[in-house]
């Protein structure tokens, strides 16, 4: 048995790789190639998009589920691989090839699905692919309705994905004493372990000082050290934020439209280029991005440039309505 080829893998992909070996008369080498790329695809729409990617079991992979897949879902993918797992233009080209490979396969001699899908890919996908996003309009209701919600703790936590575009892992591992109210800055501990200055603009010191006067009240929290508690007092974890997200997108009609709590990092990131003065450079040091190609010239910018690009964030003046402290 071939190291691509075992119990893991759903059978539709063991029998495209049988398919490559056989049929295509592709090396053991080649063949692991689209193994791999094709595996973090599938374990990328299988699973939720945002535990580690390389956690999900695809074994349980219905063919139904790969009738559902889109364009979108590509160009989706082709840019997570971009942003999270920095990989280079021609490292996403060689994704593209192999995906192309596996849908025609799965339309033409499998007949799973009646259209591939990477049929309708641009050419140069690897720099047109854009993630998914809420709008302005979306992400205003989306902040509605979370203030609604009466619960400080959740508006803040929405207020700064959508201000910050900072990364879950990110979110909940802020601690009280990261963050600078003087100075409207908070530090993150981002990817590689590399701690990053976060600036804070209005609407995000207003939701979390009116959060703090709730926090700092509740002597059972005293001893925690973490921002953004449960109802236990302890560290609110990854899960927990992504049912808030979850259920406050319900809440403003916005579920079902594929918006994660990484997607409104994305949504941050687009809003402050389409509206602001960002550029790709600064949304590079706002965002963490280790690079943005690996031929690109990295390019330091000063302070004063990423705080203009969080100043410059359209969300950045709405604060809550809510008057109560709940």
């Amino acid at each position: 048995m071939n190291s691509y080829n075992n119990s893991n893998n759903p059978e539709f992909l063991n029998n495209y790789l049988m398919h490559l070996k056989i049929v295509k008369l592709l090396s053991e080498r080649t063949i692991e190639e689209y193994y791999l790329d094709i595996r973090l695809f599938l374990r990328y729409v299988h699973g939720t998009g945002e535990k580690d990617v390389t956690e999900v079991n695809i074994s349980d992979m219905t063919e139904d589920e790969l009738k559902k897949i889109t364009v979108s879902d590509i160009y989706n993918f082709i840019f997570f691989t971009a942003d999270d797992r920095n990989n280079a233009e021609r490292s996403r080209y060689r994704k593209i090839s192999a995906l192309r490979s596996f849908f025609k396969y799965l339309e033409k001699v499998a007949n799973i699905i009646e259209k591939d899908p990477t049929k309708d890919l641009d050419v140069r996908t690897p720099k047109a692919a854009r993630p998914k996003f809420l709008s302005l309009k979306e992400s205003l209701r989306l902040l509605e309705a979370s203030d609604k919600s009466d619960s400080k703790r959740d508006y803040c936590i929405i207020t700064i994905f959508l201000n910050c575009g900072i990364r879950l892992s990110e979110l909940v591992g802020i601690n009280i004493n990261d963050i600078d109210l003087f100075e409207c800055r908070m530090t993150v501990l981002g990817k590689g372990n590399k701690h990053r200055t976060v600036y804070l603009n209005s609407a995000c010191m207003d939701a979390i000082n009116k959060y703090l006067e709730i926090r700092k009240s509740d002597p059972e929290a005293s001893n925690e050290p973490a921002l953004f508690i449960s109802n236990q007092k302890r560290r609110i974890s990854k899960r927990r934020v992504q049912q808030i997200v979850e259920s406050t997108l319900e809440k403003a009609g916005l579920d079902g439209k594929g918006i994660t709590t990484h997607k409104l990092r994305h949504t941050a990131a687009t809003l402050m280029y389409q509206y602001g003065d960002a550029d790709v450079l600064q949304l590079k040091e706002l965002l963490g991005h280790a690079s943005i190609s690996t031929t690109e010239i990295y390019t330091h910018l000063n302070d004063d440039n990423v705080r203009n690009a969080v100043e410059s964030n359209p969300l950045s003046n709405i604060k809550s309505s809510n008057k109560d402290d709940k």
